[in-house]
């Protein structure tokens, strides 16, 4: 059943000025289907956490509804919703032990205690915690107090599991474990679960689509590949990860009629310096003249000694980082251009005031609308 938002808007008094209202979350609407991993990404205020508290019962929306289960959700309190949240604190009990921190929500349900005791020793062990029913928080690592709160939050069985930045306050390695761990309970289990986060590696990694958000607006939802290769927008393509924008205009259109959008083309681009490059089957509406954008991640650039690419240019700065080297290139625009090459042993790299040409394969580029 999954959960689904029908235009939820949250609109706040801002408190330095009660005649002036922020407007949180604008006009939300999405479906999460039952089992699904969708992760919420964007800047700090974009309002991603907020939708997330709205769905919780922590916030009431101001307008708009909350579906959960089937069920609408607007009226019903936190701790009468069928979810679970992992916090970005934690929120585990110093007084408790391990296993009486992840069997309490079971004993608030006036489960019995053999019940409990059995419920904790089997999610333990998945958990990777079987030994450590006996400790205190404070004799635990970050990475086990995670693991004690995603315990915690999973033996009661919810319908939505939600995450508000649960791994913010690890280290950069554990993150990286933890993310894993997170995405392979979140499947082992087949929880439908919503996880709030800044970070776009965290995002790709857990998620089997993202909400991309700013402003209180959605921006884009789709899955990693189509938001980070497949960008709706400016904003989109510059927020995850890094990119290169190439302006250009188009100089021929064949393969079909450039009003019919559904159309698939072959759309010719003159770039400034003089280079040209044709862009097969690509959908949209397209005239000669036409300025354009095209989305090209720094990975998908090849470089070429000398000239001769779709780009000429000088290489301003280059950094050898082992695997893999990163330069800045000018080729006379307002920004210098980005490019990765990786396997420097193997294929060499270049050296700061060496000329260049930069081309790119059309399917790793994207035109944005």
């Amino acid at each position: 059943m999954g959960v689904k938002l029908v235009e939820v808007t949250k609109v706040f008094v801002d408190q330095t000025n009660p005649n002036k209202k922020v407007t949180a979350v604008n006009n939300v609407s999405l479906e999460v289907t039952d089992g699904e991993f969708v992760s919420f990404l964007g800047p700090s205020g974009c309002g991603k956490t907020t939708t997330l508290r709205i769905i919780s019962g922590f916030e009431h929306p101001t307008r708009g509804e909350v579906w959960i289960a089937g069920i609408m959700v607007n009226d019903i309190p936190p701790n009468k919703r069928d979810t679970s949240m992992v916090f970005q604190s934690y929120a585990i009990f110093p007084h408790l032990s391990v296993a009486q921190n992840v069997g309490f929500g079971l004993e608030l349900k006036g489960r019995p205690k053999n019940e409990i005791k059995e419920e904790v020793e089997k999610i333990m062990n998945l958990m990777n915690l079987g030994d450590m029913g006996r400790r205190r928080p404070d004799q635990l690592s970050g990475g086990q107090q995670q693991r004690v709160a995603l315990a915690r939050a999973i033996i009661n069985k919810p319908s939505v599991l939600l995450f508000d930045e649960p791994l913010s306050n690890l280290d950069a390695k554990l993150r990286e474990q933890m993310r894993l761990e997170i995405r392979r309970i979140q499947q082992t289990f087949g929880i439908t679960s919503i996880y709030v986060t800044h970070d776009q590696a965290e995002a790709m990694t857990v998620s089997d689509r993202i909400v991309v958000m700013n402003d209180g607006n959605i921006m884009q939802i789709g899955t990693p590949f189509e938001i980070y290769s497949r960008p709706a927008n400016r904003f989109v393509a510059d927020f995850i990860g890094r990119v290169n924008f190439f302006t250009g205009k188009v100089v021929s259109v064949s393969g079909g009629n450039t009003h019919d959008d559904s159309a698939g083309r072959d759309v010719e681009i003159e770039f400034p310096g003089g280079g040209r490059k044709t862009f097969s089957g690509r959908k949209g509406s397209f005239q000669n003249g036409q300025e354009i954008t095209l989305v090209v991640r720094p990975e998908s650039l090849r470089l070429k000694a000398g000239a001769g690419g779709i780009l000429n240019g000088t290489i301003t700065k280059s950094v050898y980082l082992g695997q893999l080297v990163e330069y800045e290139i000018d080729c006379g625009s307002d920004k210098p251009i980005l490019a990765v090459t990786y396997d420097p042993a193997d294929q060499g790299f270049f050296k700061t005031g060496e000329k260049t040409g930069v081309d790119f394969s059309a399917p790793a580029s994207h035109i944005l609308a």
